[in-house]
């Protein structure tokens, strides 16, 4: 019976500490995923508000940007007059009445053309 007596509590507590670590991990997983109980609900809660613009500070920006007319679009990367004509609602002749400088085929990011 030498060999019960030799025998480490190292034996037994290495799984026992294997499984708390296992716990511990899923723990920390769960929680970093949201899983959290009431103080996750609020702040995603409060994302979905910001991110769908309900707030007041929003919808006053918003107003205030549908009152003001647009008579200038600023031509962005990869932008061609036809797109342009979609984005606006002016026909492709209608720019290019308004713009009769412009040249259809070399549009630069920054360049200002009138739409009204």
């Amino acid at each position: 019976m030498d060999t019960a007596e030799r025998r480490s509590p190292l034996r037994i507590l290495a799984p026992v500490a294997l499984v708390l670590f296992g716990l511990a991990l899923v723990l920390i997983i769960s929680s970093a995923n949201g899983g959290g109980g009431g103080g996750g609900t609020s702040s995603s809660s409060a994302e979905k508000a910001r991110d769908l613009g309900s707030g007041n500070a929003s919808k006053t920006k918003t107003r205030k940007r549908d009152k003001l007319p647009k008579s200038v679009y600023v031509v962005k990367s990869g932008d061609t007059l036809g797109s342009i004509s979609q984005k606006v609602g002016v026909s492709v002749t209608k720019l290019q009445e308004l713009n009769p400088n412009l040249d259809q085929f070399s549009l630069v990011a920054g360049q200002k053309i009138k739409i009204r």
